[in-house]
């Protein structure tokens, strides 16, 4: 055993001081906010909540599961998150894998990666891109958030660049036994692809889930909008949601036993937590999806 010197000592103890303290930073407004979600409304209102809910009760998760409006968006976003995350990956992947191929199988592979950069670089305005969804009759539709950011580029250049470190052996044995480019795409640079992969699922479900501007935008009918975007709805113009509920008097009743502070807390915390269960399983692909790759010998 070596023992540490005084140096190493002292950054061990300040580093970890540190990371306690950004990691507290992080937490600490989730925290926060299950506390008022769980508190009294005049509790809340006298400023006596911190970290504990303080009058404990649940008024406002029974409000907020009991709310058809909120479990609709809800299920929209689910299935925005699905459809939009099974397109991006189609997408990239079958962008990624020719892109990567050397310049004597792709010759022209340079000029659609600067068109693809060039694309990232100069986004759309929102005027052309309302009147694109428009003339496609994909208004009130699914597809109006799903299709416009059908391939994120740079998702695409994590994905490429691990295509390219891959060993150019393994496609050539491959090619030997008689291995098409599809084949050759699922069946060796797919299961070796898990890193970037798992990055840019986390990427793309973040993305979706944590969009609100476009559901607004392109749903002209309020029962359309996914999560974020009713939330947005209703935390800018409260008086919206009790016009949303005037025809459930079982709902309006229970609005009355909550003030708005806990039932904003309530629903944007339930609004994080499929964020915070899909992190946790793809944390340890995270960063070794975005340099793998990165280095060229």
């Amino acid at each position: 055993m070596v023992k540490d010197s005084l140096s190493v000592t002292i950054f061990r103890v300040a580093n970890g001081i540190i990371l306690f303290i950004a990691a507290f930073l992080c937490l600490a407004p989730f925290v926060n906010l299950l506390a008022v979600s769980l508190s009294s409304g005049p509790s809340v209102a006298a400023g006596n909540v911190g970290f504990i809910p303080v009058e404990l009760n649940f008024d406002s998760y029974r409000f907020v599961f009991t709310n058809d409006r909120f479990i609709r968006s809800f299920v929209i976003s689910i299935i925005r998150v699905l459809l939009g995350l099974a397109i991006n990956v189609t997408v990239v992947v079958l962008c990624a894998y020719p892109l990567s191929r050397s310049k004597d199988e792709f010759r022209h592979r340079t000029i659609y990666s600067w068109i693809f950069i060039v694309s990232m670089l100069f986004v759309p305005s929102l005027i052309p891109s309302y009147m694109l969804i428009a003339n496609l009759n994909m208004l009130d539709t699914i597809w109006a958030l799903v299709l416009p950011g059908a391939l994120p580029v740079f998702s695409m250049v994590v994905v490429l660049n691990f295509f390219r470190g891959l060993p150019k052996e393994l496609e050539e044995s491959a090619a030997i036994d008689g291995a098409g480019h599809l084949r050759v795409l699922v069946q060796i640079f797919l299961p070796l692809s898990k890193p970037p992969i798992a990055t840019i699922v986390l990427f793309s479900a973040v993305g979706h889930w944590n969009a609100w501007f476009d559901g607004i935008i392109f749903m002209n009918r309020p029962e359309n909008y996914p999560l974020l975007s009713y939330l947005h709805t209703i935390v800018i113009n409260p008086a919206q949601l009790m016009r949303d509920l005037q025809a459930d008097p079982v709902l309006v009743a229970l609005l009355q036993m909550v003030s708005n502070h806990t039932l904003r807390a309530a629903q944007l915390f339930v609004a994080t937590i499929p964020v915070l269960l899909l992190y946790p399983f793809l944390q340890r692909y995270f960063i070794t999806g975005l340099v793998l790759g990165s280095v060229k010998e």
